[in-house]
């Protein structure tokens, strides 16, 4: 299917109408097929046309989303580099040591990272320790 961008040359009006194919449309302008819908006239003429470059707009959301992904992405991965340098990993004793941190007030440790469950998390909150949770993207690249 193509379509075209046709103008009378009666009244001057600008349609759009589809076709089979180029082939087609020549077909039925030869054999006076091609009328203007306005005001009945076989003096219908194709127009310039520029071509379409961006094929629809869930093509152009895509790319915006594409891009907007990988902005948060990088800056989740800078905020992961700095808790990395600056803080210690605990892995899953991270319920364990925050709280070792929160109750010995003579233990002076840099901050710590690690992972717990949502059951811990309320746990800490519920016995005054803070927590932050922060998504976690790992580094599957090569």
């Amino acid at each position: 299917m193509i379509k075209y961008k046709l103008e009378c040359d009666d009244c001057k009006i600008i349609f759009d109408s589809w076709f089979a194919s180029s082939k087609e449309y020549e077909k039925i302008k030869k054999k006076n097929y091609l009328v203007c819908h306005n005001c009945g006239s076989q003096k219908v003429q194709k127009t310039l046309m520029a071509p379409k470059l961006i094929s629809n707009k869930k093509n152009q959301k895509n790319s915006l989303d594409i891009s907007k992904y990988n902005e948060v992405k990088k800056t989740i991965k800078n905020y992961q580099k700095f808790i990395k340098d600056n803080f210690k990993y605990v892995g899953k004793n991270f319920a364990y040591e925050a709280r070792s941190i929160h109750y010995d007030k003579n233990k002076k440790e840099k901050g710590i990272y690690g992972s717990a469950s949502k059951q811990d998390l309320k746990e800490l909150k519920d016995e005054g320790i803070e927590t932050q949770m922060i998504p976690w993207i790992e580094d599957k690249e090569n």
